[in-house]
């Protein structure tokens, strides 16, 4: 008699229903080089003396790193003015992300994203139990009101990229202000601020002064982007005490390495390598914007480190256009994960990147 193999442990049935994230293309396989314009990195690559550090660091790396990142906090605390003791380091805000949702919510529970927002939100939502509610847009950004009205007594969370990733828009400070003012006492506002360095507006805010202040706001900060760190994986948050040991009992122990946080704190010093990642951006952003808008595609109004450009119904579709740049070497985004089938997110890259790219979807509506 044949006996039947003991079942498999089963999984919490919410697990089934989350899709994987799909990240950007990297490679094109049998191509020497290709342009990374899918994933919103950085143009200029990392501080020269970040890297010294994470050389000099690899002499150390048989060595537990220290479990609290306590000078990287005490860095990042200086140049902001923040207490040391209420910022908590994670593997990217990815993890902070994560943490956030499983700590204040579960089965039974709602968190509230953007319909456009950044696709982490919903995803840790679902590996917590919760129900993540969608929350529709107005002109490709967050709605303040649309939000207050999907509030309900089961609200634990509520996330809000701002500025916000793929649509590249953003919320005034007084839009959030207000949105934090008619939430109720029980819902935690996340505030990621992955892209603020980006930002020059004079009504934007990235979320410190209520974090600073309100006991539910917790503001999140990247060093993938304008610091260029993206494949060490290291982010940060600041909120409430309360807060912080919430997130400090359950994150892991050890969850930033050595020379991560040796390349982080470097980064932040260097403030010359940050403001001309910045300048660079502030040029090339609007040139790009330009020079796609001339070629008369549309293009989203953004304050990021990349454009979001629609596209016409087929055969000069997103998808079309995507497979055409990627046959020129060149790798962007397409948005149907994000509900905009239509669109093409493009990373601004160096100036010949940029260059290259505009020419090639020249090439693609001419042929």
């Amino acid at each position: 008699m044949t006996s039947r193999p003991p079942p498999a442990p089963a999984p919490h049935g919410y697990i089934s229903g989350i899709a994987p994230y799909v990240p950007g293309e990297a490679r094109i396989v049998g191509a020497r080089r290709v342009i990374r314009l899918a994933s919103n990195e950085s143009a200029l690559g990392p501080s020269p003396e970040a890297i010294t550090a994470y050389r000099a660091a690899a002499a150390e790396m048989f060595r537990y790193p220290d479990g609290g990142s306590t000078e990287l906090r005490q860095t990042i605390a200086a140049q902001f003015g923040l207490d040391a003791d209420r910022i908590v380091c994670g593997t990217g805000s990815d993890e902070l992300i994560a943490l956030i949702a499983r700590c204040y919510a579960g089965p039974g529970d709602e968190v509230i994203c953007s319909r456009h927002g950044f696709l982490m939100y919903p995803l840790a939502a679902q590996a917590a139990g919760a129900a993540p509610v969608s929350v529709p847009e107005q002109n490709l950004t967050a709605d303040p009101d649309a939000i207050l009205a999907h509030v309900t007594p089961r609200t634990r969370v509520v996330f809000l990229a701002n500025p916000n990733n793929p649509t590249g828009t953003y919320l005034s400070r007084a839009a959030i202000t207000r949105l934090h003012r008619n939430l109720p006492a029980s819902a935690i506002l996340v505030l990621d601020a992955a892209y603020a360095e980006f930002v020059t507006r004079n009504d934007y805010e990235p979320g410190l002064e209520l974090a600073a202040n309100e006991p539910n706001v917790v503001m999140l900060r990247t060093f993938s982007k304008i610091h260029a760190l993206a494949g060490l994986r290291v982010g940060w948050c600041y909120g409430s005490a309360a807060l912080a040991e919430v997130l400090n009992r359950t994150r892991g122990t050890f969850n930033v390495g050595l020379p991560a946080q040796a390349a982080a704190v470097a980064s932040l010093r260097d403030t010359v390598s940050l403001q001309r990642a910045r300048d660079h951006n502030n040029e090339w952003r609007p040139w790009l914007e330009d020079q796609i808008r001339a070629l008369g595609l549309e293009v989203n109004p953004g304050v990021a480190n990349f454009v979001l450009v629609k596209f016409a119904p087929a055969p000069k579709d997103a998808a079309a256009a995507q497979e055409f740049l990627k046959s020129r070497f060149i790798l962007v985004r397409q948005m149907g994960a994000y509900h905009l089938p239509e669109y093409l997110r493009i990373t601004v890259g160096t100036a010949d990147e940029n260059r290259a790219v505009v020419a090639a979807l020249a090439e693609f509506l001419a042929a």
